[in-house]
């Protein structure tokens, strides 16, 4: 039988030396290199997707394995659950919208339906993998948001304005989705002294905590009205004695020539920048304005159309 101590001696390694010609130790990794339990560190049975991971996040430039999914549910601005969406609307909650599996139908959903159109709460009927975008956790086919501020009613604002002596002064946004559009709008509009914004309750930007960081706090301080039926609300202004001025491009008056007295009750009229100011609308509107511009680019972001808008009533108001 063979002894072991009979057997060859494993050449040693290569000695390594350094640029002075000095040995240098080899690290501790590569002296366990040659044992018999040693393992590599990346194994052949790993997954590659995990090693790539396992790199990215070393590198701290790590990426989700479902990019189109959020990282993290929207927090306490968020409810999901049929029987939370239903007692946060018989608390009387400000929810922002409301979403609701498509398809479903029960005494629940029924309740919440009519509850949301009596609070004017806006709901969208979505497939599964919206709702599943919107949460991960169990949301038995219900998602709302909750609102980060309380709307007021239009009718009671403007009544508590007449009756204090002040000028009315109303901003009324038609279909102005984005959320940093809609912010810098309010912080414009609580800069030029505007006492209330108005919405409509589908088509509007979602109030989130970006647009109240966009409007620098504006949004905490200056009233929001959401209203059903847009058509109907520039109607009770007119009856109301607000004259509705309309900012569009299509306008043959420009704002320069100051054609317009803009120094009683007024009510703003803004569009989107895609398709602007909506021509049922334009249609109720008392006077159309067009910002004169001199560059080769005919528009303008929203947000600052509002602002000069704004600024030559305040303008007009301080003169006289």
């Amino acid at each position: 039988m063979e002894n072991r101590n009979d057997r060859p001696r494993q050449p040693k390694s290569r000695p390594f030396y350094d640029a002075d010609n000095r040995p240098v130790p080899r690290s501790d990794s590569r002296r366990t290199e040659g044992r018999a339990d040693y393992r590599p560190e990346s194994r052949s049975d790993e997954r590659p997707d995990s090693r790539r991971e396992n790199r990215d996040d070393a590198r701290g430039d790590y990426k989700p394995r479902y990019p189109h999914r959020p990282a993290a549910d929207r927090g306490i601005d968020m409810l999901f659950g049929l029987r939370p969406i239903l007692e946060a609307l018989h608390a009387h909650r400000t929810l922002e919208k409301i979403y609701l599996l498509r398809g479903t139908k029960n005494s629940i959903t029924q309740e919440i339906t009519e509850l949301a159109k009596d609070a004017n709460v806006p709901i969208s009927l979505v497939p599964l993998e919206k709702l599943n975008d919107l949460t991960r956790k169990n949301h038995q086919g219900a998602v709302a948001f909750v609102s980060p501020i309380e709307y007021q009613p239009l009718d009671s604002i403007l009544a508590g304005l007449y009756e204090d002596g002040k000028t009315p002064l109303l901003l009324i946004l038609d279909r102005i989705t984005d959320v940093r559009n809609f912010g810098s709008i309010a912080r414009n509009a609580e800069c030029m002294g505007v006492h209330a914004i108005v919405v409509p309750s589908r088509g509007a930007a979602q109030i989130n905590g970006d647009a109240l960081k966009t409007s620098a706090g504006a949004l905490n301080l200056i009233p929001v009205c959401r209203e059903p039926n847009l058509k109907e609300t520039l109607t009770f202004l007119r009856e109301s004695g607000v004259q509705v001025v309309a900012c569009t491009e299509k306008a043959d008056a420009s704002l320069e020539a100051q054609s317009v007295d803009m120094s009683g009750p007024l009510a703003v009229l803004m569009g989107s920048e895609e398709d602007g100011i909506s021509p049922e609308y334009l249609k109720l509107a008392d006077y159309k304005l067009r910002i004169p511009m001199a560059g080769q680019i005919s528009s303008l972001n929203v947000s600052v159309a509002s602002g000069i808008m704004l600024y030559e009533v305040l303008r007009q108001r301080l003169t006289k």
